[in-house]
């Protein structure tokens, strides 16, 4: 399956080496080599960069690992891919926008006979993944229709429609507004907070002690570089 890195912080940052760690499992140390993706979160502007090669092939990726771009919330991902060709639609982070906000999402695991009806987001490509994505997005907009609420019937309301989806497979995913990062473990997401920072990432991006192990079935927000809940 997928891995998945995201950084959420109270003042703009680089992933730095846990990038450079992160983007070696794309095909070198380890098989994730069906393409990878960066969405970069400052305030409401999001700057998406993703490619249908392996991180490890990628000019792109050498780029950004070159000159590494700051940003509050960040998250990336590397596929191995499960359903869906290999192609650049089906790269993620995925993209949309809602409440005036754009929201990124980057997903790790396999979802079975998830055939949500069409709604207010529909995919561009052809991964269980972009259907995940789109649906949780439709289901917030359809439950609150007036604007975004307050933090805690946000992340309550997410929780409800991540464990739906999650009856259909492994569903891991990390998700961004600009504002803030949520994470949602299935089976396998660490986390780990630093001065002003939160680190989160299917496994740890470095030998540090400190990485705390999700519960399965758990949905955390991160703001700030805190844990938010």
């Amino acid at each position: 399956m997928c891995q998945l890195l995201g950084l959420n912080s109270s003042l703009p940052a680089a992933l730095g080496p846990f990038f450079d760690v992160f983007a070696e499992r794309g095909g070198r140390t380890d098989e994730h080599k069906d393409g990878w993706g960066i969405a970069f979160h400052s305030g409401k502007r999001c700057r998406l960069f993703t490619d249908h090669r392996a991180a490890i092939d990628s000019p792109l990726a050498a780029r950004i690992r070159r000159r590494p771009l700051r940003a509050r919330n960040i998250l990336a991902h590397i596929r191995k891919a499960t359903q869906g060709r290999i192609a650049l639609e089906n790269s993620h982070p995925f993209a949309r926008r809602l409440w005036d906000q754009t929201w990124s999402f980057a997903h790790n695991g396999d979802l079975k006979g998830f055939a949500p009806a069409p709604a207010l987001y529909r995919p561009q490509g052809d991964t269980d993944s972009e259907a995940a994505f789109c649906h949780l997005l439709s289901q917030l907009a359809r439950r609150f229709p007036h604007g975004a609420p307050a933090p805690a019937v946000l992340r309550a309301a997410m929780a409800e429609v991540a464990a739906e989806i999650a009856t259909h497979g492994t569903f891991n995913f990390i998700l961004s507004n600009g504002e803030a990062l949520f994470a949602h473990c299935s089976t396998n997401l660490h986390y780990r907070l630093e001065a002003g920072k939160a680190i989160v990432a299917t496994q740890p991006v470095d030998s540090i002690d400190g990485w705390i192990a999700f519960a399965p079935g758990e949905l955390k927000a991160f703001g700030r570089g805190t844990l938010r809940g």
